[in-house]
């Protein structure tokens, strides 16, 4: 699988919301909505500001899943990075003519390496007992599972449950 991930920069605005409004109904199927208002211009646009803002800060880091061509396949992301305790949480999606190519294990090996250079020692992720493909993608990670929610939700008419995972870099003692 010949693709790269890129951190998001303002120039992205235009061609991610292209792919988001592409996606939509895709990844609405897996994952909770964004609601109606994400996918308007203008809320995007800003929207997009804060991303880059948050970015800067160092509380989370963007990155587009690109082909050679430079075409967004897919988004990886770590959020609500905690620099004390070392921990960032991920998210991912990929766009639906891409999926089922190894595209997203292949983002987020590159993304786990780029974790050991930035200090983060644990990454935590969330996913539906739906979402088989996301399960597959952790776990072949080197994700393990650490909990499942006892509430249902319903998502587009379907009874799921959220199913956490976690990531441990691996630390020598000697």
């Amino acid at each position: 699988m010949n693709l790269f991930i890129e951190r998001l920069t303002g120039v992205d605005a235009e061609d991610l919301y292209k792919f988001e409004l592409e996606n939509r109904n895709f990844f609405e199927e897996t994952v909770p909505t964004r609601g109606d208002d994400y996918y308007k211009p203008e809320v995007f646009k800003i929207r997009h500001e804060t991303l880059l803002e948050e970015q800067a800060e160092g509380i989370s880091s963007f990155y587009l899943i690109k082909d050679v061509n430079s075409s967004i396949l897919g988004r990886i992301n770590l959020v609500d990075i905690d620099v004390t305790h070392k921990i960032a949480h991920l998210g991912y999606r990929v766009g639906h003519l891409h999926t089922g190519k190894g595209v997203a294990k292949k983002a987020l090996e590159l993304l786990l390496e780029i974790v050991g250079q930035q200090d983060v020692k644990q990454v935590k992720a969330v996913t539906t007992t739906n979402n088989i493909a996301s399960q597959k993608v952790l776990e072949k990670n080197g994700f393990k599972q650490t909990a499942c929610d006892v509430e249902e939700f319903d998502m587009n008419g379907q009874k799921v449950k959220f199913i956490y995972y976690r990531w441990s870099s691996q630390v020598s003692n000697c």
